[in-house]
């Protein structure tokens, strides 16, 4: 299992730092011992997406950190979904009483959406809603019967793990037993709308490591690099390590030339690559640019795989899982945290 103290973000360690940069990472070997399994939107793979009974079983399931997708209301609650519209993963639709809240938005990409969009909403109007599991294929028994998290609540839970330091040098404190790893999704158009989602993500979070003075291993990404350049400026950051994500190959979501790795190491601490990005799916090798991240200082956590989606050229995920670490990925995003556990696990110890 991965080190997380290099992640902590606790009050008193936030608080202390004056760091604006964070060091870079000593060697640029992979440690075996130190694979981060992320559990993509929980254990989506088994349960509706972004529900805490999700988060839970990830955390049953070994996972070092849980994925919160966050989004905002009207009232400026931030509330864990993947995308800021509702149809897919929700039972919306079946509430008349919204009907005519479906509205059409132009996207990052510039294509139109019509659909209910979170942040038209209020947290109490929100909060009637339940989620669906929007794969099909998959078990969707759960439908209709989960509520949609807050962030604070999200982080409750997470603090719930919080456990005394042991080791003697430590005389207070304690440290929770796997992080959070919040995705900020459309920040831009949250702004637009008056939502500032930068200063409701520092708000809520600080207010929860405030309250239960735990060490809480967190990361904060995003596909947009305005909201991670405006976090690395803020100091109560200085200690939260922030992962810029890439599209596949090297692309953003508008079809512009993504993100050069040497500006990137400028405001963050990791990437988040497709895993095209680590790994030719062609010939199954290395195409080096993890170790062009690693080089920079910069942590690699590669996105995103399933057991029920395994890329063309593998038997298993686990054998696909094992290139991308043995391409040089430091962590890897996952819908089912107890393989990715197990792969991870057994990487360790070859």
């Amino acid at each position: 299992m991965r080190n997380l103290s290099i992640v902590s973000a606790g009050l008193a360690g936030v608080l202390a730092s004056c760091s604006a940069t964070p060091s870079p990472m000593a060697e640029t070997i992979v440690d075996r011992s130190a694979i981060t399994v992320i559990a993509h939107r929980g254990a989506s793979g088994y349960l509706p997406e972004h529900t805490l009974d999700a988060y839970q079983l990830a955390i049953d399931m070994g996972a070092d950190f849980i994925e919160p997708d966050l989004v905002m209301t009207s009232d400026g609650v931030l509330v864990a979904r993947h995308d800021p519209w509702l149809s897919d993963s929700t039972d919306i639709a079946d509430h008349p009483e919204f009907a005519d809240r479906r509205t059409t938005v132009t996207g990052p990409d510039g294509t139109e959406l019509t659909d209910w969009f979170v942040w038209d909403f209020t947290y109490d109007e929100l909060s009637t809603l339940r989620a669906r599991q929007v794969r099909a294929g998959r078990d969707h028994t759960h439908n209709d019967i989960l509520p949609i998290p807050r962030f604070d609540g999200i982080l409750a839970l997470a603090m719930r793990s919080c456990r005394p330091y042991d080791t003697a040098d430590i005389n207070q404190g304690s440290y929770a037993a796997f992080g959070v790893y919040p995705e900020t999704k459309w920040p831009e158009h949250h702004a637009e709308r008056g939502l500032d989602m930068a200063g409701a993500l520092e708000t809520t979070l600080f207010a929860a490591l405030k309250d239960y003075n735990c060490d809480l291993p967190i990361y904060v990404q995003s596909f947009e690099d305005g909201i991670l350049r405006d976090l690395n400026d803020r100091r109560a950051f200085d200690n939260i390590p922030l992962v810029q994500l890439v599209y596949p190959e090297g692309y953003a979501l508008d079809g512009s030339p993504s993100y050069e790795l040497e500006d990137i190491a400028e405001y963050a601490d990791g990437v988040g690559p497709f895993k095209t990005l680590i790994l030719d799916y062609r010939t199954q090798e290395p195409t080096g640019y993890a170790q062009r991240a690693r080089d920079l200082g910069l942590e690699v956590h590669a996105w995103t795989f399933r057991d029920d989606d395994i890329a063309p050229g593998f038997e298993t995920i686990e054998d696909e899982i094992r290139a991308i670490l043995d391409a040089g990925a430091t962590g890897f995003f996952t819908d089912f945290p107890d393989t990715g556990r197990a792969v991870a696990d057994e990487w360790a110890s070859d």
